[in-house]
């Protein structure tokens, strides 16, 4: 059933028929009716909100400036096979090569790359502006071409912090356990009846500075702090004491002791 209309909109839908039929020379209309007509005017003027465009993506229309001694190889479309669904998605591979080694990013076929070499800058689009999904990866795949940019260039780096009585982080070689040759392990004594021992994926490295400080250094951010999220899962910081394993500037409100 439709909700019966209030006695306002009836008055205002009447108000609108009768000046509608009547000439504007003659129109008189009583004073208590004037603040209705005036409502009725103001709504009928009044943009609706899906009217509103779509502002485009403020990190997306961003150039990127790409410093020297880094080279950007935009490669073709290549259809990339996904296990989970029977569509066909089209990818483009980016190739970031710098003096610290080289990443590869694979970007969607609606995102459109402008690379300009000789004012060594890169401008990102999109084709349709209109479809959400677009709009997301345009800023998504901005940051991550900024990451390579500055990971084959400068390089990343986590600050690991150990807050705890007796709790402390080494980096040796594990001669037994290495994946390939020369890997390094984060040795740690987090309070456990044995130590954590940890091996670093290909292309990170490691050192302590301090017995309470790691320090991972690479190319890949998302590499780098994923690898530091799996050593803050061993003592994840609780708030009562502050105690715990925390990354670069992370902070933790601590609270009172729950008394019975």
């Amino acid at each position: 059933m439709l909700a019966p209309s209030t006695g306002r909109q009836v008055l205002q839908r009447a108000l609108q028929r009768a000046l509608a039929s009547t000439p504007s020379s003659t129109v008189t209309l009583p004073g208590f009716l004037v603040p209705a007509f005036q409502t009725a005017a103001q709504s009928a003027s009044r943009r609706p909100f899906s009217a509103t465009t779509h502002r485009p993506s403020k990190l997306g229309r961003t150039p990127l400036s790409v410093p020297p001694g880094v080279d950007l190889a935009i490669g073709d479309l290549f259809v990339r096979k996904d296990m989970t669904s029977y569509l066909r998605t089209y990818k483009r591979k980016i190739t970031v090569t710098g003096p610290l080694g080289t990443l590869d990013l694979e970007i969607p076929d609606y995102v459109t790359i402008d690379h300009d070499a000789a004012a060594r800058r890169v401008e990102l689009g999109v084709k349709d502006r209109d479809q959400r999904n677009q709009r997301e990866m345009w800023g998504t795949t901005w940051s991550y071409l900024n990451n390579y940019i500055m990971g084959v260039s400068e390089g990343h780096t986590a600050v690991l912090r150990l807050v705890g009585i007796g709790y402390r982080a080494t980096v040796e070689p594990r001669p037994a356990l290495e994946e390939y040759p020369g890997q390094q392990f984060v040795c740690l004594k987090l309070g456990f009846s044995h130590p954590v021992e940890m091996g670093l994926p290909k292309g990170m490295r490691a050192s302590a500075p301090q017995p309470t400080r790691v320090l991972l250094e690479g190319i890949d951010k998302e590499q780098i702090m994923q690898f530091a999220a799996h050593i803050r899962r061993w003592r994840v910081p609780e708030p009562y004491k502050g105690k715990g394993i925390f990354v670069n500037d992370e902070t933790i409100k601590l609270k009172q002791k729950k008394i019975k």
